[in-house]
């Protein structure tokens, strides 16, 4: 026997999940970010940035259900020199 998680056991709650993401943002018709709060502190006890990485890598994999995870918000980078021309 293997020391660590069981990467079986680790696949299914991905996959459980993912599912779960759907039910609340699609069935029940909650914003993904009360989903996630829902999901991180009721239901899987793990971090809001765990759930969605998990759920950007899983959600091609499931065939059943279409499930739409946010993209990734990216922030500018801004030099302090750039940030000068917007003051007045």
């Amino acid at each position: 026997m293997s020391k660590g998680r069981d990467k079986k056991l680790i696949e299914l709650r991905d996959e459980a999940l993912c599912r779960r993401y759907y039910y609340w943002t699609e069935e029940k018709r909650l914003r993904f970010d009360d989903a996630l709060c829902i999901l991180s502190k009721q239901e899987f006890f793990i971090s809001e940035e765990r759930i969605m990485s998990i759920i950007r890598r899983k959600c091609h994999e499931i065939k059943d259900i279409q499930v739409r995870p946010v993209p990734k918000v990216r922030m500018p980078r801004l030099t302090a020199r750039q940030l000068e021309l917007f003051q007045k």
